[in-house]
């Protein structure tokens, strides 16, 4: 009798379709919804904004931090190991057969990415800094100190 290979597992493959193509949808948009690449943690103290960035194994030159009215934007690519980038038929044609691989279960994210957080009001574009250790990009933001009131002396 002939069986199928994977033949139970439809639902399976049909959640992959969903997912893979959910991704695609998210990466035109340019955002991600919650549940995105790279997941992030936002805080607010009196002194700063802090933004953390989960994103191991990316290179931090690769990760562009920007900054742009009130808007901080967090984009960049990662690049997966298992599927060889490849531009064009011909040249995929010319790849040995040893370098092709087939992936039969992605789930760790690869491609380009775009996260944007909106920021307070009362924060200070000049006092920005940006620092990437243990896969934990974390960017802090000073905030403006607010105005103490005051007494004013009449004369």
């Amino acid at each position: 009798m002939y069986h199928r290979l994977f033949a139970r597992d439809l639902f399976n493959e049909f959640d992959r379709v969903q997912r893979e193509v959910s991704g695609r949808l998210e990466a035109q948009r340019g955002t991600t919804a919650r549940g995105g690449f790279p997941a992030l943690n936002v805080g607010l103290s009196d002194e700063a904004v802090e933004v953390y960035a989960f994103a191991p194994g990316l290179d931090p030159a690769s990760i562009a931090v920007d900054l742009d009215r009130g808007v901080l934007s967090l984009s960049g690519e990662r690049v997966s190991a298992l599927t060889p980038k490849v531009e064009g038929e011909a040249e995929a044609a010319a790849t040995p057969p040893a370098e092709k691989r087939i992936v039969h279960q992605r789930e760790r994210f690869a491609g380009k990415f775009r996260r944007a957080v909106n920021l307070p009001d009362d924060i200070d574009p000049e006092q920005v800094s940006a620092s990437y250790r243990d896969g934990v990009l974390r960017v802090t933001v000073k905030r403006k100190p607010t105005p103490q009131p005051r007494r004013i002396d009449i004369h």
